[in-house]
């Protein structure tokens, strides 16, 4: 008789509406493609953790931002914890997956991160700056963030905020990775227009600066995207690093990069709802 399939459990928020993006049709895409290897079952992330016990593995992809449903988000990663659940990506990240924590680390450690303090008292500790960038510690997609004079940055920082000078960077970039190999690159030439990206060809130097944060979160499986900006200097500076759900634009992709990711991501997602390695 053939081998049974994997059973995934794949989460998802099909209604959720992100600025400048489809979330949904991504995910009606890479599912679709899926089937073909998996026996596999959507669900809202309100039902996760009432669900997932029946399943191999449990991928959290375009969820949307938790702090929508924070106490339910909680909940199902402490059961996934509890009960030693496959959770793609596992549950061991270091970046957003834990908050924005990372940024202040990072800064303090001294690597090539937008320079990050959480405190008026630590402001001095940054580059001067005309106005700065103020956002939520737990912050997600965006929400919360505000870009302040200096003049005004005692109004706006306060408990649980992050504070960054505010840089002119020529571009945003974003490193896709699935486990531990690079996939693809897109960028945005146009500041002003964060989601019109287009395929971006890495050069060696981009590609050790990406691998330095994923070699960072050492999260083994999984799917990150290595967010940052061409400083002045010409040099990137860490943005954001996205472990826990980050979108991935693959209709931004020509089709055959766009096959490459999916056999990529297909290949890592049967290795690890097999059992090969260990979730947590």
């Amino acid at each position: 008789m053939p081998a049974a399939r994997p059973r995934v459990l794949y989460v998802t928020d099909l209604a959720y509406q992100a600025r400048g993006r489809r979330y949904c049709d991504e995910d009606i895409f890479l599912t679709s493609r899926l089937r073909a290897h998996f026996d596999l079952a959507l669900c809202h992330p309100l039902d996760a953790a009432a669900l997932m016990d029946g399943y191999d593995a449990v991928v959290v992809r375009n969820s949307g931002p938790v702090l929508g449903y924070q106490q339910a988000y909680d909940d199902f990663r402490a059961r996934a914890l509890e009960r030693g659940s496959r959770v793609y990506n596992p549950l061991t990240g270091k970046a957003d997956m834990a908050g924005k924590q990372y940024l202040l680390d990072l800064t303090a450690a001294g690597y090539p991160v937008i320079p990050t303090v959480d405190s008026l008292a630590d402001v001095h500790r940054l580059p001067a700056a005309h106005r700065y960038v103020v956002k939520p510690r737990l912050g997600a997609d965006s929400l919360g963030l505000r870009i302040v004079p200096a003049t005004r940055l005692d109004t706006h920082a306060g408990d649980d905020v992050l504070i960054q000078p505010h840089i002119d960077f020529a571009y945003e970039v974003s490193f896709y990775f699935v486990d531990d190999d690079f996939q693809y690159a897109l960028y945005a030439p146009d500041p002003r227009r964060r989601w019109e990206l287009k395929p971006y060809a890495a050069t060696a130097a981009d590609l050790e600066f990406a691998r330095r944060f994923i070699d960072w979160n050492d999260l083994g499986h999984g799917i990150q995207r290595v967010d940052a900006c061409r400083a002045p200097d010409d040099g990137l500076l860490l943005v954001e690093l996205e472990d826990l759900n980050p979108y991935l634009s693959l209709e931004a992709l020509p089709e055959e990069d766009r096959d490459a990711f999916v056999g990529a991501f297909t290949a890592s997602l049967s290795r690890f709802a097999q059992g090969a390695v260990s979730a947590v």
